[in-house]
């Protein structure tokens, strides 16, 4: 979710110093402070309320300097907040500290929550290229050197420029949000660049055949707690055939892969690179991008800037993927809109009543394709994912089944952004689904199966792995068929029969037995549409 109310701790950050202009980057508005300046004795950054001097003499090979500012930010603060860092020639790193207070603030308030990451002497521009990485609130300091760097951050070189630390208050508690940042310069030789090694686009596979993924993770190089290795483990005993990396507002993990992929005793894993796009109007997991793509999330809806993003994200090979729309963190909530979504993460974690809220608002968008004389042409699947962090997030609950010719990123795609999949809460659940029509016509899940509006169709839906769950047929018109529960072996057949005068589409939900009331049981497993008739009819 968002740095992660629904995973994982609030954030642990601090910001200080005096402002210098207030500005509107083209998307969210931002403060830039006085510089801290490295050039000359320990001198506080312009507006600063304290500061610390230099230890060592400056520039010398192996000494370092530090410098410290402080300041207050009031409620109604900026989304982004930039700290100039005057960077002199010869600096082997760069590492920040930072903390803030949290005030005790009245129940039903928003706290202080502070995000921080970094900017290099290329410039903050939106979408430039001067990112250098970014935490959030998952770290309280960080390190940058041309050898190596803080999980969240890009090693490389620390060149002489203008840097900028960006923080983030994501919220202000009425007090404001009293912090302090600590900068400290190492001079001395750079050392050897790294160079990134990424994780193949293509695994071994069994040809054409349903593969299980997870494709919102997170690991520590965003706000998770499990390393790559952890995560692939995990994935392979969930049963998993592929993930898609996905850290918040980073692509620095990027590179951190390439050992788990492929071969392996417990089976072969694809890894796909992306990342969970998290702005203050929700979150978007960009879904198998080209290897260390970064995609900005400096703006709100009202910025008019999203599509921008989503055609970042496209040519660079992804898919566009809203994540978990209504969930009730703040900033979680996706206020874009789906005119650009490729698919949307409609089940995301243990099942909630948000998942069910984003179900039916899906349900909702089906509806609209085929009403709206689309004809179900236009539609976006669904998927679901764990969205794991850390113990005791299970990986692969849930996961996407997907049906794709090959093991591979494009393959993966393709039957994602068609339609060819299902969701299923483990390894443990399988589906077939389909429907046939009067002379043998066949369709699966995200086809159409084109018969006549009176023509006779049978819809088939065989499950396995579900003890006592209940099976409903969903269409256009709401549940026409539910069945009884399945038996303690958890296999089962349900047919029914239709036409597509009656039911323009039908999908299949596999629903665990209710706590009470009249509510529906949490999914175990549900599928993409298959739509009925011909098209434009």
């Amino acid at each position: 979710m968002c740095e992660d109310e629904r995973h994982s701790d609030r954030h642990s950050s601090g910001h200080g110093v005096g402002r210098r202009a207030l500005f509107v980057t083209g998307a969210a508005a931002a403060l830039t402070l006085g510089s801290v300046d490295f050039s000359g004795p320990a001198a506080a950054a312009s507006g600063a309320t304290g500061a610390s001097g230099a230890s060592g003499a400056s520039g010398a090979s192996g000494a370092s300097e530090t410098r410290t500012v402080r300041g207050t930010l009031p409620p109604g603060a900026p989304d982004f907040v930039y700290l100039p860092v005057e960077v002199p020639s010869g600096v082997r790193e760069i590492k920040v500290a930072y903390t803030y207070e949290r005030p005790v603030v009245p129940a039903g308030t928003p706290g202080n929550a502070l995000d921080i990451g970094i900017f290099d002497q290329r410039g903050t521009a939106l979408g430039g290229e001067g990112f250098r990485g970014w935490s959030g609130g998952a770290r309280t300091e960080f390190f940058l050197r041309v050898d190596d760097a803080t999980p969240g951050y890009l090693p490389g070189p620390v060149r002489a420029g203008t840097w900028h630390i960006a923080l983030g208050p994501y919220t202000v508690a009425p007090q404001g949000l009293a912090y302090e940042v600590t900068v400290t310069l190492t001079y001395g030789e750079p050392g050897e660049p790294v160079r990134p090694v990424y994780p193949p686009s293509r695994a071994t596979g069994r040809g054409r055949a349903w593969y299980r993924g997870d494709c919102h993770l997170h690991s520590w190089y965003s706000d998770g707690r499990r390393t790559p290795a952890e995560i692939a483990a995990l994935a392979r005993a969930a049963g998993l055939d592929f993930i898609n990396t996905s850290e918040h507002n980073t692509h620095s993990g990027h590179a951190h892969w390439a050992d788990q992929a492929g071969p392996h005793p417990d089976g072969e894993l694809l890894i796909l690179l992306g990342e969970e796009v998290t702005t203050r109007n929700g979150h978007v997991v960009a879904l198998g991008t080209d290897p260390g793509t970064f995609v900005d999330w400096r703006y709100r809806a009202r910025d008019n800037r999203f599509g921008r993003y989503a055609r970042r994200i496209r040519q660079a090979g992804g898919l566009v993927v809203p994540a978990h729309p209504h969930a009730t963190c703040i900033g979680c909530n996706w206020k874009f809109g789906f005119g650009e979504a490729d698919a949307i993460e409609v089940w995301n974690g243990a099942y909630g009543p948000d998942d069910e809220v984003a179900l039916a608002d899906w349900d909702g968008m089906l509806v609209a394709s085929v009403r709206e004389g689309r004809g179900g042409q236009d539609w976006i699947p669904a998927m679901g994912s764990s969205d794991a962090h850390r113990d005791p997030d299970p990986v692969g609950t849930p996961q996407t089944v997907v049906l794709a010719d090959e093991l591979s990123r494009e393959a993966i795609q393709e039957g994602i952004r068609a339609g060819r999949s299902y969701v299923a809460e483990s390894k443990a659940v399988s589906l077939s689904f389909s429907a046939t029509g009067p002379k043998g016509q066949h369709a699966g899940i995200g086809g159409r199966l084109a018969v006549d509006r009176d023509d006779p169709v049978t819809v088939r839906l065989e499950v396995a792995g579900a003890p006592r769950c209940t099976v409903r047929l969903v269409t256009d018109q709401g549940v026409l068929h539910t069945s009884p529960a399945l038996p303690e072996s958890g296999s089962g057949t349900v047919e029914w029969r239709t036409t597509a005068q009656y039911a323009s589409y039908v999908r299949a939900e596999v629903r665990h037995e209710a706590a009470a009331g009249p509510l529906p049981g949490a999914l175990a497993a549900f599928t993409n549409p298959v739509f009925l008739g011909r098209p434009g009819r």
